[in-house]
């Protein structure tokens, strides 16, 4: 028997299982001893103990655990001979024929194990030996990373030649090493046998659809879960389909599955912190502050220490950030006592949305500075600080300097900060240089930027080049007709907009149409342009009308015609950012800030609007749209126009 120099001369029986040697043979103790852990101990106990009468058949499954614990490979080799020459084996005990197959495979002896599988006589061993044998070769064979084929070469033989029916322990062995294609047939399995109601298998299965993106993936992900007994349904399970919906961008999916678990729907699961992670997540990407703010009262409340979870820290200052609080989202991360890389890039990003690139830049240099490096993520959020700040020479000169300083090498989303930045400032030929010398193909990003950039400077030499190279590579993406019939429309090149319009009509797309909303008293108040379904539309409307006719006297412009006068008269051309400002304006505190979140780009119209009613009302509207954030005040916006 093969044990290790250093084992330790045996415990006495109280000391291990807190009785007497009258009442606990020695045997169960080194059961009791693997199961607490203690294999050396367990092994010693094994070589030297009273042999009469012999035990084996009880101690010998943990002694082969411990020899695989401590990686004793001829422990387990030797421990398998014994057995053999005992008669033990190949079939008259499933309990060390599981252990012996899961050590081999532990142990990265997997032909080991498959010999031993060979050897067992099939026709006469019961059919749950048989599945235990099968199931811990197979769970073997997947941990170590052996090719699904082999995997499922087990399986078959399994199930066709031994004629073995699997369980839920195959098929949870089964699924995550499964080629995408073939989960559903699996899945198919699962629900013909009864197993897809297994709480285990469910789960299972959410989990890897979910890890197979897209918009397929998540659906037939919530499909399982839907399919789930209410009652099956645990933390594990709704952990799964939230983040499925989170991590593939369906963030308000995935905070109106939040909202059912906490109902009565949740059955009384109580979120962790791998939940909450998720939801703030989701908030963040959504602007959905009052359930983000939920969320950080249940974490005060419920669970102490946070602070020491980095994930759940992070994540709260990412909500923050996004959501318009960069205060709180100071504050969080000041009172953090370990920070990461995640941390430094979640407030980074959050002042680069603000405009504020001087102190992203000041946020980054101390990071470097205490020693944490920058990762890609961190250099996209810096670089797209510059970008929203137009500080261009920083942006060339940071970018410049990833691969020397950092060992980062530049990849597409850096190549887009980049062509964006340039794009911004009016640098369009630099632009295009830039995607003419990148090591990689461009993708539809790069030349999206390039494209936005010729709306802001009215190029449409350039804008037609981008808008070609990218509805090639994107052929689906509304945004960037939009953006090409607008720069025609500013151009005056009316057949250009007719041509985009007929080509989005061929396609079958339809422009996104813009929506804002507000969160009042609890409820989330949604605007869509030209919509008149909210209960104060009369009221929202005729101050709208209002409004513009004073941002008109205040400008200079010719004074709007009295709109509202005409009742039978649908009112038309107002974008949803001006009905949600309206709303705030009639049901807030004066001196209040009114935060609308927006799904579309700002466009020039509404944004000289207003900046001119932040000064005419003396207040502050805080507008998130598609890419930052514009705090209109006394008269002016936080973006200094450029956006």
């Amino acid at each position: 028997m093969a044990t290790d120099p250093s084992t330790s001369a045996p415990a006495s029986p109280a000391a291990v299982a807190g009785g007497d040697d009258s009442l606990e043979p020695w045997s169960a103790r080194v059961r009791t001893l693997t199961r607490l852990g203690r294999h050396r101990e367990a092994l010693a106990l094994l070589r030297h103990g009273d042999p009469s009468p012999p035990p084996h058949a009880l101690a010998l499954p943990a002694a082969v655990i411990s020899c695989a614990k401590l990686h004793l490979a001829s422990g387990v080799a030797q421990i398998h001979a014994l057995a053999a020459k005992r008669g033990l084996l190949p079939s008259s005990d499933a309990y060390l024929l599981s252990a012996l197959l899961s050590s081999y495979s532990r142990l990265r002896l997997l032909p080991l194990a498959r010999q031993l599988l060979d050897e067992l006589p099939l026709a006469s061993t019961p059919p749950a030996t048989a599945r235990t044998a099968f199931n811990s070769l197979i769970s073997g064979c997947a941990l170590h990373g052996v090719p699904a084929a082999g995997c499922f070469s087990l399986f078959r033989r399994m199930r066709v030649a031994a004629g073995v029916r699997f369980d839920a322990v195959t098929l949870l062995a089964l699924v995550p090493v499964a080629p995408l294609g073939v989960v559903p047939q699996l899945h198919a399995l699962a629900a013909r046998s009864g197993l897809a109601a297994n709480t285990s298998v469910a789960n299972c299965l959410v989990s890897v659809y979910a890890r197979g993106g897209g918009g397929g993936g998540t659906s037939l992900a919530r499909q399982v879960f839907e399919e789930m007994p209410r009652a099956s349904r645990d933390l594990v399970s709704w952990n799964a389909v939230i983040s499925a919906h989170a991590q593939n961008g369906l963030a308000v999916q995935a905070v109106e599955l939040y909202r059912r678990m906490r109902g009565p729907e949740g059955g009384g699961v109580e979120p962790d912190a791998v939940t909450l992670v998720g939801v703030l997540s989701s908030c963040a990407h959504t602007g959905a502050r009052r359930v983000g703010l939920d969320v950080e009262r249940y974490v005060r409340e419920r669970i102490p220490g946070f602070r020491d979870n980095l994930p759940l820290c992070n994540a709260l200052i990412n909500f923050h950030a996004r959501c318009g609080s960069l205060p709180q989202a100071q504050e969080l991360f000041d009172e953090m006592p370990e920070r990461s890389v995640v941390s430094w890039t979640a407030l980074i990003i959050g002042y680069g949305m603000h405009g504020q690139g001087g102190i992203a830049v000041d946020l980054f240099e101390t990071m470097v500075s205490e020693a944490t490096a920058p990762d890609s993520v961190a250099m996209v959020g810096l670089l797209s600080a510059f970008s929203h700040a137009g500080m261009y020479d920083e942006g060339r000169k940071y970018f410049s300097t990833m691969e020397r300083d950092h060992r980062l090498r530049p990849k597409l989303e850096h190549y887009t900060c980049m062509v964006d930045l340039l794009g911004r400032a009016g640098r369009l030929d630099e632009a295009r240089e830039l995607i003419a010398s990148m090591p990689m193909a461009a993708d539809g990003a790069v030349w999206g930027a390039l494209l936005g950039a010729c709306k802001i400077h009215k190029n449409v030499e350039m804008g037609e080049e981008a808008f070609e190279r990218v509805v090639g590579l994107e052929p689906t993406n509304v945004g960037y007709y939009v953006l090409m019939a607008n720069i025609y429309a500013d151009a005056g090149q009316l057949d250009g907009v007719a041509k985009v319009r007929a080509t989005m009509r061929r396609r079958g797309l339809r422009k996104e149409p813009g929506c804002s909303y507000v969160e009042h008293e609890g409820k989330v108040h949604l605007f869509m342009a030209d919509d008149h379904s909210h209960p104060q539309a009369r009221r929202i409307y005729e101050l709208v009308v209002e409004l513009e006719r004073m941002v008109k006297e205040k400008t200079g412009g010719d004074v709007v015609e009295e709109r509202a006068e005409a009742a039978a008269v649908p009112l038309v051309g107002f974008h949803s950012e001006k009905l949600a400002v309206a709303f705030g304006l009639l049901n807030t505190e004066a001196g209040s800030e009114i935060v609308v979140i927006k799904n579309l780009r700002v466009c020039g119209d509404c944004h000289s609007f207003l900046k001119t009613v932040s000064a005419l009302t003396s207040r502050a509207f805080l507008v998130r749209d598609a890419s930052r954030f514009h705090r209109f005040e006394d008269g002016v916006c936080s973006c200094r126009d450029y956006w």
